[in-house]
């Protein structure tokens, strides 16, 4: 039986979810990778509790995935950009995200798509544009809301930079 946590286990795939394997660890990502970067928005845009966000992105921080960056005058606050550590975790993310849309699809469609910006074309099995069949990488695309997105959607709600 495993315990709660893998640290007696020698394994790649298990030293990688004692960082990213807890599920408010991938949304946070997620939605860090769509351009939502402060602590506000990713806290309502989750419906996460504030403490439980804190103390996610805090790991996140400390283990050199996401850095913070200051922002306002009055009251300095933090936004939450990826490094490159950080964004080498894009690959798993997509595959996850086209697993999630092959088995366990929403029933209008992906709730996003991920457009090549070189030819338009969109991303397809193993993150080969469907047009011109490149291989794509993290800047290489753009997502945008698919056919199944709810109202809530991150890339609905805001206009949001790129991560």
């Amino acid at each position: 039986m495993l315990r709660r946590d893998y640290e007696t286990q020698v394994c790649s795939i298990a030293r990688a979810l004692e960082l990213v394997g807890e599920r408010w660890t991938l949304l946070i990502l997620r939605n860090v990778f769509l351009g939502v970067r402060r602590f506000d928005d990713l806290q309502s845009q989750l419906g996460i509790a504030r403490n439980v966000l804190a103390t996610r992105l805090e790991r996140l921080v400390d283990n050199g995935v996401l850095e913070r960056h200051p922002y306002g005058e009055r009251r300095v606050r933090h936004e939450y950009r990826l490094t490159d550590k950080g964004r080498a975790l894009w690959p798993v993310l997509v595959e996850l995200m086209q697993w999630g849309d092959h088995y366990s699809p929403t029933p209008g469609g992906p709730p996003t798509v991920l457009r090549h910006e070189g030819c338009g074309g969109f991303m397809g099995p193993h993150r080969t544009c469907t047009r011109c069949g490149a291989l794509l990488e993290f800047d290489d695309v753009r997502a945008e809301v698919g056919p199944g997105a709810s109202p809530e959607h991150p890339l609905r709600t805001r206009e949001y930079a790129r991560a």
